[in-house]
């Protein structure tokens, strides 16, 4: 984080228990929550200069947690999410993007959201239908849960970053 200057990273799969935040060295601080060591888990990476920063930490469940920091007058929430993986119950997956709902509806409006997340999803390449949230350079075909993260998109009038921008085939899908 420090060499690519990163002062903000949300992590996901943690498979660490608790509600804690802790220093990871290297200047940075953890927030985190997990309910089980052996699956799940978020987390949100601060430099330590902006742990004085943080309003409020929200722990949703071990899939969805928030953190607002006030940065130079402006509010910003860090949402850190992980969508439950293809096979996983259809229940499973509504119930995580709701409670991602519901941390985006408390959000007052004028705050800025930032979201890090592993959605586990192809939003597909090409974005016919869909240029108001994502752009041309998406992996592979659009899957169910793809789906679900460009309807979020659509709902939460956000886009889907990382979508904008072509990059090498190696970079663009992680196991």
């Amino acid at each position: 984080m420090e060499r690519r200057k990163v002062d903000i990273l949300c992590v996901q799969e943690t498979r660490w228990k608790g509600s804690k935040a802790r220093s990871i060295g290297a200047g940075f601080k953890l927030f985190y929550y997990g309910v089980d060591s052996k699956r799940n888990g978020v987390g949100v990476v601060l430099k330590e200069e902006l742990v004085r920063n943080v309003l409020e930490v929200k722990r949703v469940s071990d899939r969805v947690m928030s953190l607002k920091l006030e940065i130079e007058g402006v509010m910003l929430n860090v949402v850190s999410g992980y969508a439950p993986q293809v096979g996983c119950e259809l229940e499973e997956k509504e119930r995580f993007w709701s409670e991602l709902d519901e941390v985006m509806e408390s959000i007052p409006t004028g705050e800025r959201v930032v979201i890090g997340a592993d959605f586990n999803g192809h939003v597909g390449e090409g974005n016919t239908g869909d240029e108001e949230v994502m752009g041309k350079f998406g992996v592979k075909e659009r899957n169910l849960e793809g789906q679900m993260v460009v309807d979020f998109a659509k709902r939460m009038d956000m886009a889907v970053v990382n979508t904008y921008f072509q990059k090498r085939e190696e970079h663009r899908v992680t196991y």
